[in-house]
């Protein structure tokens, strides 16, 4: 499936269960790269608007650029309460900004779909003179605890194309590439997701790799999934942990 087409029928599960982004990257971003509620943004494959909607808060203009017309128009749902959103259609490798416009270009877990030579061109000429890319992944622990490795599991057995979409995953040195020949600096934060099993199911679902409700595949993954929650849930709820990476620098 074309790439762009992936979460076509996802979008409110996306919108409802991914995690969200550590408002210490607002802080971090203040202190080592001047951020200031004037910065402006250009949040690339902004999906639903979740890390677009940090920015916002702290009250920045964003553009936010998302090639899916559906997770465009949930994105676009925020402008109800925050006016200085703006969303257009356009791709990492062709956002349509105006060259040297942007004072921060930001990824939120979509680096992998992008043709990454491309999107490092087009995020030089957007910015302006100095000023920061900044690369966001909130990569799930897989172990060693049971749950991790339980669920870990169930992907690899349940999911439709889950390891070709893994193998995708950008590493710390595709990440040194895609700054390079400019330093890339990074952090982690800690960051967390609590689920009844509703949340975890819809978790689950809004992987573009997992089986959704009508496909072959979908009622044996539902089983699976029940009986790893009921064997590791506490009170009720599970925890699913991640390290937020945030790899970021200056690319012209």
């Amino acid at each position: 499936m074309n790439s762009k087409e992936r979460f076509t029928t996802r979008v409110e599960l996306y919108k409802k269960f991914r995690p969200h982004y550590p408002a210490a990257l607002l802080t971090l971003l203040r202190q080592e790269c001047g951020l200031t509620p004037t910065s402006v943004i250009a949040d690339i494959g902004a999906g639903t608007g979740i890390l677009a909607e940090l920015f916002l808060q702290h009250g920045n203009p964003v553009v936010a650029v998302e090639p899916n017309a559906a997770m465009r128009a949930a994105c676009a749902e925020l402008t109800a309460t925050h006016p200085k959103l703006q969303c257009i259609d356009g791709s990492a490798e062709s956002t349509g900004l105006a060259e040297a416009s942007i004072d921060f270009v930001t990824v939120g877990q979509a680096l992998h779909w992008f043709d990454r030579r491309r999107a490092r061109q087009e995020f030089a000429r957007i910015l302006r003179p100095h000023r920061n890319a900044v690369v966001l992944t909130n990569e799930r622990h897989i172990g060693p605890e049971p749950f991790f490795v339980a669920y870990e599991q169930l992907l690899r057995e349940h999911g439709i194309d889950y390891q070709r979409v893994k193998a995708t995953y950008p590493s710390i040195s595709d990440a040194l590439e895609f700054f390079a020949p400019a330093k890339m600096h990074m952090a982690i934060f800690p960051n967390h997701q609590d689920f009844d099993f509703q949340g975890l199911l819809g978790r689950t679902l809004s992987s573009s790799y997992m089986p959704q409700p009508g496909h072959p595949g979908y009622d044996a993954m539902h089983t699976a999934l029940t009986q790893i929650f009921e064997h590791h849930q506490n009170q009720g709820k599970v925890r699913m942990t991640y390290d937020c990476r945030v790899a970021y620098g200056q690319l012209n």
